[in-house]
């Protein structure tokens, strides 16, 4: 497995591949790898031939007094992790090789991205739309692999894709928990011992509501106010929003219908900490 800081250089790789007729599978990370990293690895491994995983921490996507210089970072432990996963290839460039001097262009997805995270983030998802389009350019893989722990990300990445006539796949995988339901990330290591623990209180809450319409509840008024009330019970929860929205504009809803997200966002303490499900109702 090689580590390619340049664009050049993997061009060529990719080139290489695709002249031997081989097919290509990217998976896009700001590194600090975990589990659920590697099930997208392993996914990606499944369907292509070369395996292509870019770290690069993105300032574009980082506001004022977030946490972009204190996000964690270790490429050594990522690159024997994801080596271990079936990756071949780790793009890993700087920030002078994506934004040289005087870099002027952006990528905007509107309407997808005015609620839930884009409401309380704002700019954060332009960075993230025009960092993988260009990660899109430069590894034009045939198919692309997101976690759904980032659904609204995933569901924005997959509208650019589709409205930008981008000649690949995105492929949105299943969130992979801990064993005691907190959705993965690489921002849990913030957490205090006291708020990592209150923090379940985010998988718990979503997996009660999911039961509840299983059991016939349609409202979202009810079904929000009970993922509230449940989340306010732990002391250290600061709700940002708790949100039921339709798949594919991302709008509310006023009754579970069809495929339908539920999404959140609480901080403990420092850490802002996202997840969702997905329900789908006939």
């Amino acid at each position: 497995m090689q580590i390619i800081r340049d664009i050049a250089t993997l061009r060529r790789h990719v080139k290489q591949a695709r002249e031997s007729g081989k097919t290509v599978g990217f998976v896009p990370t700001m590194g600090y790898l975990h589990p659920g990293h590697l099930s997208l690895l392993h996914k990606a491994r499944e369907k292509n031939d070369l395996i292509i995983l870019s770290i690069f921490v993105n300032p574009l996507q980082f506001g004022a007094g977030e946490d972009y210089e204190e996000y964690p970072r270790d490429l050594e432990a990522d690159a024997a992790q994801a080596k271990e996963a079936g990756c071949d290839l780790i793009f890993a460039p700087t920030v002078k090789e994506m934004y040289p001097q005087g870099y002027a262009t952006f990528v905007d997805v509107e309407r997808l991205t005015d609620s839930l995270c884009g409401a309380s983030r704002p700019g954060h998802f332009r960075g993230v739309t025009t960092v993988v389009t260009k990660l899109f350019n430069i590894v034009t893989p045939d198919r692309a692999y997101f976690g759904q722990k980032d659904a609204q990300q995933a569901l924005v990445l997959r509208k650019m894709a589709r409205d930008l006539n981008m000649d690949l796949q995105v492929l949105i995988m299943p969130t992979i928990r801990e064993k005691d339901g907190l959705a993965m990330s690489s921002r849990n290591t913030y957490l205090s011992p006291e708020e990592r623990t209150q923090a379940t209180v985010l998988s718990r809450s979503l997996f009660q509501a999911e039961e509840k319409i299983k059991n016939g509840e349609r409202d979202t008024n009810k079904i929000t106010e009970f993922i509230t009330q449940t989340i306010q019970s732990e002391p250290l929860a600061n709700i940002d929003y708790v949100a039921i929205v339709d798949t594919d504009e991302i709008k509310p809803t006023e009754t579970i219908n069809g495929q339908t997200l539920i999404a959140l966002a609480v901080r403990f303490g420092k850490t802002r900490l996202i997840d969702n499900i997905i329900v789908e109702v006939s």
